[in-house]
């Protein structure tokens, strides 16, 4: 039995052992977004989840290298308290980037391949690149955390008056209003394998230094942003912001695109995690690269994902040295806590609530009908997206559903909303699909034209969509969700985003999802098949 833990920033754990595997971040427990330290609850939660006891784990897989004295100390506390002051003969440490292409690759299902990671620092580090044979890696490439590619983006991110680390999903957005206005090759660059920052500067001396290159009010980001969020995007800073949004995203694509091709001439699939991997649309670029069948983007690519990494890395190992490692295929990320009939049931009578037990016809009706459904069941998503069991779902054939979602959920108003299409119909709504679609909202898409003009409220500016493609043999409950609305409407795709006001975690449990429904106002909260109406 093998327990990954990540300490730091999106901390969480995940329990390894014959059962399965067992997931979760300390956020959706603690409700502390993006949670910075030791992941106390997710360790006793995900024990709990694959029945086990401190005792039974035999390998503490920690990812990350800790050099302060005071962060190391505090980390030995923290394990002592939970496993007895013989932990230490069970801890093994794994390298940040290790961890994250090592999430990348033993999840891939290929028995060869390169494994990338591209963030902002860890470890002294800002990307890595392996060579992945036989569950051997190798690294061949790497660039410090002063020519950070991921730094350099959240340093456009801050200057734009947003949170470097956690928006740089705005730039991304923001950038599909306008187009390219500035050359930032003079900025950073890719040298061979590795980035380039011409600046030697990270952090807010690489913003302030940004801001003098575009010629940008710093002091005034945060007003401009707070328009732009309200949907003011047409005064003099704002077209501003929005070529500086654009002009990164693209420098960004250039770069991952020129890399891409690099590699590719190796032969071999990608394998790809890290903070960067986030960029849906720099990860279309690699996928064209690559193709469909080529790419492997982790779900979990942020540092969210890293004990995972640490955990199947460390598992790797071991089963290298007994002669038993084989390639293995992520199918999902439904690997969180999940709550029975039974327990949903009771806890909905002690809040004195009336309900009802419904169908998947019910929530099809009640999106026909225009209504916003808090849909949860089944074990919660590991990861940044909701896939279906921790989601609002909404009908993507009315673009007026965004307006009302964006209030109701404190959203920015450029930002787009995404779909969870039928499998089966990805060939028909995606433009550019040319293999097996994507499963878990981590690449952008052309949208072909009917699916544009049949759903407008999943399709962003620039006519792309990020969907997930739903199996009925890897979530049952929610393709027949998917597939009664098809029969009621013709259409088989529905709206859907996670389940969290702006700035706030993911649902975990029936209270938290309770405590949304309420806070958003949504018209019919849906838990394990029982309905609550607002």
């Amino acid at each position: 039995m093998i327990l990954g833990i990540h300490d730091g920033h999106d901390a969480g754990a995940v329990l390894i052992d014959g059962k399965g595997v067992f997931a979760v971040n300390e956020e959706r427990l603690n409700r502390v977004k993006k949670y910075r330290g030791f992941p106390l609850l997710s360790v006793r939660e995900v024990l709990r989840m694959a029945g086990a006891d401190p005792d039974d784990v035999e390998i503490i897989a920690v990812a990350g290298i800790f050099r302060k004295q005071k962060r190391l100390l505090e980390l030995e506390e923290n394990l002592k308290a939970v496993f007895g002051p013989g932990f230490k003969r069970k801890v093994i440490f794994v390298e940040h980037h290790l961890a994250h292409s090592a999430s990348a690759y033993y999840t891939s299902g290929w028995r060869e391949a390169l494994a990338i990671s591209i963030d902002a620092a860890g470890d002294g580090l800002s990307s890595s690149i392996y060579v992945a044979r036989d569950g051997e890696m190798v690294r061949i490439a790497q660039s410090t955390y002063l020519d950070s590619l991921g730094d350099f983006y959240a340093s456009v991110t801050e200057l734009l008056g947003f949170r470097p680390m956690r928006h740089e999903g705005k730039v991304m957005s923001l950038a599909a209003y306008g187009r390219p206005a500035y050359d930032l090759s003079s900025i950073i660059e890719l040298n061979g394998l590795s980035f380039d920052n011409h600046l030697k500067a990270i952090g807010v001396e690489a913003t302030r230094r940004l801001a003098e290159f575009f010629h940008y009010p710093f002091s005034k980001a945060r007003e401009i942003a707070n328009q732009m969020k309200r949907g003011k995007l047409d005064g003099e800073l704002q077209r501003r912001a929005i070529a500086i949004a654009a002009s990164a995203q693209r420098h960004l694509e250039m770069l991952i695109e020129e890399l891409g091709l690099k590699l590719k001439g190796r032969g071999l699939p990608l394998a790809y995690a890290g903070g960067v991997a986030q960029n849906v649309k720099a990860n279309a670029i690699l996928r064209h690269v690559f193709g469909d069948d080529n790419l492997w983007v982790f779900p979990a690519m942020d540092d969210g994902g890293l004990a995972f990494g640490a955990a199947v890395f460390v598992k790797a190992q071991m089963d290298r040295l007994d002669g038993r490692w084989r390639p293995f295929k992520l199918e999902h990320v439904y690997l969180g806590p999940a709550y029975g009939k039974g327990e949903v049931e009771e806890f909905l009578r002690r809040e004195g609530l009336e309900f009802e037990e419904v169908d998947a016809g019910f929530v099809a009706d009640a999106l026909v009908e225009g209504k916003l459904v808090g849909f949860f069941q089944g074990r919660m998503e590991f990861g940044p997206r909701a896939l279906g069991n921790r989601s609002i779902l909404a009908d993507p054939r009315d673009e007026r559903v965004k307006e009302r979602l964006n209030v109701a959920l404190k959203r920015d108003v450029f930002q787009p909303f995404a779909p969870s299409l039928l499998w089966e119909k990805a060939g028909e709504y995606l433009e550019d699909l040319n293999g097996l679609p994507n499963e878990f909202m981590t690449m952008s898409y052309t949208a072909s034209e009917e699916f544009g003009e049949l759903a407008p409220a999943v399709v962003h500016v620039d006519g792309t969509t990020r969907p997930q493609a739903v199996r009925k043999e890897v979530n049952p409950v929610y393709y027949d969700a998917i597939k009664t609305f098809e029969r009621r409407t013709g259409f088989g795709a529905v709206l859907n985003t996670s389940f969290n006001m702006h700035g706030e975690p993911i649902v975990c449990s029936p209270g938290d999802a309770l405590g949304t429904f309420r806070a958003a106002e949504l018209d019919v909260l849906v838990v394990e098949g029982f309905a609550v109406h607002q």
